[in-house]
């Protein structure tokens, strides 16, 4: 029994996650139209109305946008916190009561032989979260929208398999954009996005001897490049004692096309 996962899509246009076992099939977050959701189950050779279940991170529309034409159109059961579905609720549109499913932060649910643990991250959100999942002894983190990597985060995220996580700018990319100051601001803070230096240094203290896999995620369109996010990452962790190609790698992920789907 294993694992499988693939990135539909991350970055500052949307984002999604589908993640599968030999049981369950499960969908974090819903970034993107129907139509091009759809088009990402195809490309996957997956079919959407089979999922067990679709996880809210929180309500930003680069993560909500399709989700209510999904859960209306395949059944599907939806899983958020409280304040994240009081937040969204009338973004997403009507979703019968009964596919209203509330997951605390800090909590576990559990789906055969897998585990999903919610914890909670540092962004301006009603309440954002994000999850891990746990299979057969192996460990997956999906790690984005987080202003900054807290001691008590990295506890639960510590020594995972594989990393989905976010390296979303450069920060002089960011102070030399084009984006007003209050916003730079908001996405320099503890409440904001965490630059591709920081999200290294996060890395080097929870990577640990399982971990294979290393992919950088939700990387800004206007401030931030794969290569020049996958150079400074590398770099920031040469300097903390850890070389890429050494036990783990690091991968891309993109705006548009689906990884492949991949065990952990």
């Amino acid at each position: 029994m294993s694992l499988r996962y693939s990135i539909l899509a991350s970055g500052s246009t949307g984002n999604s996650l589908y993640v599968e076992s030999d049981e369950h099939s499960f969908l974090v977050d819903a970034g993107f139209s129907g139509k091009q959701m759809e088009a990402f189950f195809q490309h996957i050779d997956r079919d959407i109305s089979k999922l067990s279940g679709i996880f809210v991170t929180h309500e930003h529309s680069d993560h909500i946008k399709g989700i209510g034409v999904l859960a209306r159109k395949y059944k599907l059961p939806v899983y958020a916190n409280e304040n994240t579905w009081r937040a969204m609720d009338r973004l997403v549109g009507d979703i019968p009561t009964e596919q209203k499913m509330i997951f605390s932060t800090e909590s576990v649910k559990s789906f055969g032989a897998t585990d999903i643990e919610s914890f909670g991250v540092s962004h301006d959100a009603a309440e954002p979260m994000f999850y891990v999942f746990h299979h057969s002894g192996k460990k997956l983190v999906l790690i984005t929208d987080t202003g900054y990597v807290s001691d008590r985060m990295k506890g639960i995220i510590s020594n995972a398999d594989a990393y989905i996580f976010e390296s979303n700018h450069d920060v002089q990319m960011l102070r030399m954009g084009r984006y007003p100051w209050n916003v730079k601001r908001r996405i320099l803070s503890d409440l904001g996005h965490v630059s591709n230096e920081d999200a290294a240094i996060a890395m080097s203290e929870v990577i640990g001897d399982n971990t294979k896999r290393v992919y950088l995620a939700h990387l800004s369109l206007d401030n931030n490049m794969k290569d020049l996010a996958r150079m400074s990452v590398a770099q920031t962790l040469q300097s903390q004692g850890l070389i890429v190609g050494e036990g783990f790698d690091l991968y891309d992920t993109d705006p548009k096309v689906p990884t492949i789907l991949t065990a952990v």
